[in-house]
């Protein structure tokens, strides 16, 4: 086995839709603010009787699905998430249990907006190594629930959701490239999920100037780990946190050919799970065809980065 690859993917998004108008009947916005500055029309809302890692199992099981294999395939379950109300059982633990998936390794991976392309790597590294046959591995994060709905600078940006992914091993060229990933410690408090209740804050024009000036060489670092130049790229799928980023992030990284998830304007900002929903929407959708070369990159909570080029499934 030379490495692996992604067997399937799938999404799932809650049923209520928030729109900009509704928000503007909530706080002092309007569509036209909300849209001028961060592209977002919509987003997806879970009830409160729908916790994150429902959400996440719903994913999941379309991932199977979409694979076709049934839950006793899997022995690793790794889902990236920010959001969870317990501390334990951990949210991969009650996602095996919803799914019946029969004695997994299970992991949750806290790295907010990056998480699942730091629970991607996990799972590659784990299948490679021969410490896990074949992965599920989620983002999933209910927003929701950490926002201050009084505040217009944050709940605009917010939407929940999941995505998932079935890893396994790949024989010939791997489907996963390397990992290139990293973070600033020292400003992790330019995004933040504290406090008693926890709530969602950030410091918008620092991360809007990170993001835009200092990632896109780190992303092409994650390109020349697997040993393609960017134009070769048939896909951008990153982080979803705003398409005043997402635009000139994508255009500065120098993939001219690829096409450029933009997710984020009937999803909003859904955190862990924003990359693997955009990715299953442009695969469901046929805008990307299977063994195109795709960089997933996520980036924003503490200040983490971590990015892969992949093949689409």
């Amino acid at each position: 086995m030379n490495g692996t690859r992604i067997a399937a993917v799938g999404h799932y998004q809650p049923a209520k839709v928030l729109t900009n108008e509704d928000l503007a009947g909530m706080v002092d916005t309007s569509d036209e603010w909300i849209t001028s500055r961060v592209g977002i029309r919509t987003r997806h809302i879970a009830g409160p009787d729908e916790p994150v890692d429902e959400l996440a199992s719903h994913a999941g099981a379309k991932a199977l699905a979409a694979a076709g294999l049934t839950p006793g395939a899997v022995d690793l379950v790794v889902v990236a998430t920010s959001t969870a109300v317990d501390r334990s059982p951990n949210t991969a633990a009650r996602v095996a249990a919803r799914l019946g998936i029969p004695s997994p390794a299970a992991l949750d991976v806290n790295v907010v907006c990056a998480g699942f392309t730091h629970a991607l790597a996990t799972a590659d590294h784990a299948v490679r190594a021969g410490a896990a046959s074949r992965a599920l591995v989620i983002g999933a994060d209910k927003m929701s629930d950490v926002t201050d709905w009084t505040d217009r600078t944050t709940c605009v940006l917010v939407g929940d959701g999941a995505g998932a992914a079935v890893v396994e091993g790949a024989e010939g060229e791997p489907g996963i490239g390397p990992v290139f990933w990293g973070s600033v410690p020292e400003m992790g408090h330019a995004v933040r999920i504290e406090g008693t209740p926890p709530r969602f804050a950030q410091e918008g024009q620092s991360v809007y100037r990170w993001a835009t000036t200092q990632l896109p060489a780190v992303a092409r670092k994650a390109c020349e780990r697997a040993g393609l130049a960017p134009e070769e790229l048939a896909a951008v799928v990153l982080h979803q946190a705003n398409l005043r980023i997402i635009e000139p992030l994508a255009e500065k990284i120098g993939a001219v050919n690829a096409v450029v998830a933009r997710d984020v304007t009937e999803s909003g900002n859904t955190s862990a799970a924003s990359i693997p929903l955009a990715l299953s929407k442009l695969v469901e959708h046929g805008e990307i065809s299977t063994g195109d070369p795709v960089l997933l990159f996520g980036f924003g909570g503490n200040l983490s980065y971590a990015g892969q080029v992949v093949r689409c499934p």
